[in-house]
């Protein structure tokens, strides 16, 4: 077989915008293959019931396909949904596939849920190996998400393999085309987004400044102290990283950089989660100049209304990337180039 079985979608709830673009990639995939049988799309239900419980019915027959489940756990279009309602809906559709005789199941996590729980410092779960488990457990065979938090969470897993995908190339080529101007630097926010900060400064063609950043680990997302390492003076900043939830160590490390001279700054960064009352603080910033504008995708999906609300916002789509990857991985192609 030139294939792993007939590519197969199921959409949870809040993955369905997301399939939306997953599909539209691959109906221009498919326009230019015409010797692979069509992909399907298989609708199935979420039912929830009255005390929260939920469940997932797959209406179609999926015996013997090549299936993959699409969620996003943090779905700003439904803030009534918890990361935790929908990493148990998708478990359950998961298992659904599973129970359904399913050649393979691969579950697609734009957002790999907990991934910041994925070590221990004193008496606590290590959240992110649990997860990990919750999905094999499930009848998971493949994972499929991008820049995960911790690149040891693959380490937890012991039967499915994990695909972890880079948004670098999307954010690079947006900015070159749409917001690029001369005399940058890109800026690591901390020291852990060093190696980060030396991707997107070779894919700009810039030098790379790094702050150092100190934590109170008394209190939750508080910063002691910050140093900056390199000079931004009279140059345009390029800021990137993993993900955004409160916003303080973008914000904190742009008003370092504006007190070292820096002048114009921009932020990237692939899951903008903007938890809280992360958008006032932005927009708050905004209006008095500090940055210039934000590049998120839509691994945390926002849509056209909130960038019209937010001009400050851009929403760049990784779906097209998510959905090569499923293609190659269908036909059994290399997906090494598509990684990196």
């Amino acid at each position: 077989m030139n294939t792993r079985g007939r590519l197969c979608l199921i959409a949870c709830r809040s993955g369905r915008e997301f399939t939306k673009r997953i599909i539209e990639e691959l109906d221009k995939i498919y326009a230019q293959d015409q010797t692979l049988d069509r992909f399907q799309f298989t609708s199935s239900d979420e039912v929830v019931f009255a005390n929260r419980e939920v469940k997932t019915v797959v209406n179609d027959s999926v015996r013997g396909q090549d299936i993959y489940v699409v969620q996003c756990v943090d779905d700003p279009m439904a803030p009534d949904r918890s990361v935790n309602d929908n990493l148990m809906a998708v478990c359950t559709a998961i298992n659904a596939a599973y129970n359904s005789d399913a050649a393979s199941v691969t579950v697609v996590l734009p957002q790999f849920p907990y991934a910041r729980q994925e070590r221990k410092k004193t008496r606590e779960s290590i959240t992110a190996q649990q997860v990990a488990r919750f999905l094999e457990t499930s009848g998971a065979n493949r994972i499929i998400t991008i820049d995960i938090h911790s690149e040891a969470i693959e380490g937890f897993l012991w039967r499915a393999h994990l695909d972890n995908l880079h948004a670098h190339r999307v954010i690079s080529s947006y900015f070159r085309q749409h917001i690029a101007i001369p005399n940058m630097i890109v800026v690591a926010p901390d020291v852990g987004s060093a190696d980060r900060g030396r991707t997107y400064a070779g894919a700009l063609g810039t030098g790379l400044a790094i702050v150092d950043k100190e934590r109170n680990y008394e209190q939750p997302s508080t910063i002691k102290r910050m140093n900056l390492v390199g000079d931004v003076r009279g140059k345009n900043v390029f800021m990137g990283d993993d993900l955004v939830a409160t916003g303080g160590t973008l914000l904190n490390a742009a008003r370092l950089c504006k007190d070292k001279g820096a002048e114009k700054i921009f932020f990237a960064c692939t899951l903008p989660f903007l938890s809280g009352k992360a958008c006032d603080k932005f927009d708050e910033a905004a209006r008095e100049g500090l940055f210039d504008a934000f590049i998120g995708t839509d691994a945390v999906f926002r849509g056209p209304e909130f960038v019209a609300q937010h001009p400050w916002y851009h929403e760049v789509s990784v779906a097209p990337l998510f959905a090569r990857v499923i293609h190659n991985i269908n036909v059994k192609h290399s997906v090494s180039a598509l990684l990196a």
